[in-house]
């Protein structure tokens, strides 16, 4: 019991410190009833493979809930993928409202050395508007044709056939993103994370922002960025609050009403949160609701109507099925009226969201052969992951495993039953064995969506291993290695 009430002390001074500027309330006193945010909470675990990692429900203004799954935590940030897309819009409208450019100017017009001699009516047509609504008249996503000019981006997605008059046709189009943000560097000399960090980042408290770059040095803008779980809500609640934060109005208003609406046609299915249309990277939801959203569950859900936001980290298959999860639990618990104070169902989240964790490795701490593979080198055949060879460590207190690449490796540590941090790497693993030559190790990349299931058999001289991953291209695909003593 002096255990629990230490973690719900912890859990509750996270909850106030990592807010930033948003600070806490109980769920009732915002309207929102504690057993149904435990109710998502536990509809979500039992979804499992389709983990959530973290999420934040905020409610006129103030945090209501929050958690992350161990070893998830508040202080790391987490590859958002295409919900990146949504902070590079963010930066279009501001330096729209600065005179930088309009999003009636045309794309090609910023890039003169990179524009084919002869451009296509087409091409010369496109605006900073179609990238936004993706609707740049490309037939398919041109993302990976433009990669193959392996010095410009810019110049690959400038070269490729442009085959529908632009703003008549949706298809979804990372490349269209990344120009928005090349466009951000040319007119403002500055890269976008450069660009949005006095502007957005910083009164924001997003802090230590990171973003992947391209060849030519231009962050990328349709994935890449990694900031935390309360960086999301915080950027859901600017546009809830139409661009006003602490007294300050840091994006127009009139923007934030343009850019969540209605923009571009996607489909027509109305059980389909991605045919409810398309705005200036923000998708449309069902309920009258709108979005950023990122490859493998990576969510800011914005309410407008009950002045709330959600911020949700996950790595999942299925991002449909954790939002058919927010609309049957969170979005009906939105009252209009704080409700009476239930303080046993707030004990019962708050211990629930003090003891939440992704599954470990099962089975037994040790086996006969544990001395005997510990502290050899296995020789690795040839395989994609490049790994020249690897070494067990699992006769100390602190087991682990090294895995090689020639001359650089990195150490696994591999905790029994928990999670142990790796060496100068942000992953946790846990291990067990599972017969009594078969090891099981599980990995958690905790900046990202992926984890890692390692089965490590061993036979006489041999070591064969099978790693699956839970999303991803690999993820339907194990990799499978074999080494040698």
């Amino acid at each position: 019991m002096k255990r629990f009430f230490i973690l719900l002390f912890l859990h509750l001074i996270s909850a106030s410190s990592y807010a930033q500027n948003l600070t806490s309330a109980t769920p009732e006193s915002l309207g929102i009833s504690s057993k149904a945010i435990l109710n998502f909470v536990e509809a979500a675990e039992k979804q499992r493979p389709n983990e959530l990692h973290s999420f934040m429900l905020v409610r006129h203004g103030k945090v209501a809930a929050q958690g992350w799954w161990n070893p998830y935590n508040p202080e790391s940030p987490h590859m958002l993928f295409s919900l990146s897309k949504s902070f590079t819009s963010t930066a279009i409208g501001m330096a729209q409202a600065e005179g930088l450019l309009s999003i009636n100017d045309p794309v090609i017009s910023f890039f003169p050395n990179e524009t084919p001699k002869d451009p296509s009516k087409n091409l010369k047509e496109m605006r900073i508007r179609d990238l936004l609504k993706m609707s740049t008249g490309h037939k398919e996503d041109a993302t990976g044709s433009m990669q193959k000019d392996t010095l410009s981006w810019v110049r690959g997605f400038l070269s490729q056939p442009v085959e529908f008059k632009p703003g008549t046709h949706f298809v979804y189009n990372s490349a269209g993103t990344f120009m928005l943000s090349a466009i951000i560097q040319k007119v403002s000399g500055k890269s976008l994370l450069e660009y949005l960090t006095p502007r957005l980042f910083e009164p924001l408290g997003i802090e230590h922002p990171t973003w992947e770059k391209s060849p030519e040095g231009v962050d990328i803008g349709g994935w890449g960025l990694k900031v935390r779980t309360q960086d999301i809500a915080n950027f859901g609640q600017l546009y809830l609050q139409k661009g006003m934060w602490n007294g300050k109005q840091l994006i127009s208003a009139a923007w934030v009403v343009e850019a969540t609406s209605f923009q571009a046609s996607n489909g027509s299915n109305p059980n389909s949160d991605w045919d409810q249309g398309y705005g200036y990277q923000f998708w449309r939801c069902r309920h009258n609701l709108y979005r950023g959203d990122g490859a493998f569950g990576q969510y800011c859900i914005v309410f407008p109507e009950q002045d709330a936001v959600l911020a949700i980290t996950s790595g999942t298959k299925d991002m449909g099925a954790i939002m058919n999860l927010v609309w049957d639990h969170l979005l009906p618990a939105l009252k209009e009226s704080s409700l009476p104070e239930d303080k046993e169902a707030q004990n019962a989240l708050q211990a629930k969201l003090c003891r939440l964790s992704l599954s470990v490795a099962k089975g037994e701490a040790s086996s006969p052969i544990s001395k005997s593979v510990s502290e050899k080198t296995y020789t690795m055949a040839p395989n994609r992951e490049l790994i020249t060879s690897i070494r067990f460590n699992l006769k100390s207190k602190t087991p682990s495993l090294t895995i090689f690449k020639g001359d650089k490796s990195s150490t696994l540590s591999l905790g029994y039953k928990t999670f142990a941090k790796g060496d100068n790497l942000p992953m946790e693993s846990s291990y067990a064995w599972t017969a009594p030559d078969t090891l099981e190790i599980k990995t958690y990349a905790y900046e990202t969506p992926f984890n890692y299931t390692y089965t490590i058999a061993f036979k006489k001289e041999k070591v064969f291993i099978t790693q699956i991953t839970n999303v991803g291209n690999g993820s339907d695909s194990p990799l499978k290695l074999e080494g040698e003593k």
